[in-house]
């Protein structure tokens, strides 16, 4: 065993962007959805209705992929908790924890658009992605979701290749959901006139809002705004739109960092070894004194210590590399973090 110190020059720090599906067929595209009678029947349903890959009442190895929800600021529809307490909901409730997480102002409103097209509404649909779909942000450009409605289908994307700069929401980076695809508008915009963007797209935290105004102008897409209505009918309608759209593109996204650690190994180090094959440890002699002059050992493992000596790292050879006098080594260690 040899040791020996490394300088800054032996380190090297890469960042890399590796690409994965948000959904658990291990494909980037939904195309059949399925709810949980169970789930939709439960309290939580009054909520979100929880969306699978495949039929959970017959397959075990059904999985959330996301969840959807229906928001509004004043309650409206949904049911009342208490009809002597008006404004508070289900739906309220959904309104008002999006409304802390993003907009960071219990009195703000979520606002479509920008410019002179945009729009300010007191509702909103919410698609949910399942945490355990991304690890880190899901992959803007990627998403795309059909929608159907009376008028016919939509296609949704988001404008993260036409924006040249990112835009935050307190700060949440956020980027307007368009009529387009992979990224790219259809039109100028892809914004609907007098109704704002199709919603908005928040890539750190796996959610999408849609704007309720947009979706009616450009497919007759129906809102029931009424109360007191069922807690899940508009979550329902929701559902079955994208069911029909049939079309569902998303993929995640992770930055992987790695610390590459150059070790060398130069002629003259690490030609001995401690090993009792080596060394005698009764005596501290050679076994072998032709190795006096003409050591030969492999190097198999390279273990990296801190300031205090403890053994923090170690990393293995594929296969063991002979050293000598006449050999030089260097060997190239990646930490992932």
């Amino acid at each position: 065993m040899g040791f020996k110190s490394l300088d800054a020059q032996d380190f090297v720090v890469s960042a890399d962007s590796v690409q994965s599906t948000a959904w658990s067929t291990d494909v980037p595209t939904l195309t059949q959805f399925f709810t949980s009678s169970v789930q939709a029947g439960g309290s939580s349903g009054n909520y979100y209705l929880s969306v699978y890959q495949s039929d959970p009442e017959t397959d075990s190895n059904a999985a959330v992929q996301f969840d959807i929800a229906y928001g509004h600021c004043l309650g409206y529809g949904s049911t009342y908790y208490n009809q002597l307490y008006p404004n508070l909901s289900p739906s309220s409730t959904i309104y008002g924890q999006y409304r802390t997480m993003i907009l960071e102002d219990e009195n703000s409103k979520f606002i479509y658009g920008g410019g002179n097209n945009s729009h300010t509404l007191d509702d909103f649909y919410v698609l949910s992605i399942e945490r355990s779909r991304y690890k880190e942000k899901l992959f803007p450009s990627t998403f795309n979701l059909r929608l159907n409605g009376p008028l016919g289908t939509i296609q949704l994307t988001n404008d993260s290749r036409s924006t040249q700069t990112s835009t935050f929401i307190g700060s949440t980076r956020v980027y307007q959901v368009i009529s387009g695809s992979n990224g790219t508008p259809y039109n100028s915009s892809g914004y609907v006139p007098g109704s704002g963007s199709f919603g908005l797209f928040f890539p750190e935290i796996g959610t999408i809002l849609l704007n309720p105004d947009a979706l009616s102008a450009a497919t007759s897409y129906f809102t029931n705004r009424n109360y007191p209505i069922s807690n899940q009918l508009n979550t329902d309608n929701m559902f079955e739109s994208i069911e029909d759209g049939a079309l569902f593109t998303l993929n995640a996204e992770e930055t992987i960092t790695s610390d590459y650690v150059f070790i060398r190994a130069r002629n003259s180090e690490f030609n001995y070894s401690t090993n009792p094959s080596f060394i005698s440890g009764s005596t501290g002699e050679l076994v072998y004194s032709e190795f006096i002059n003409n050591p030969q050992v492999y190097l198999t493992t390279v273990g990296m210590y801190n300031d205090a000596n403890e053994l923090v790292a170690v990393a293995k050879l594929s296969k063991p590399l002979l050293k000598d006098f006449t050999k030089e080594a260097l060997v190239r260690v990646k930490l992932d973090f």
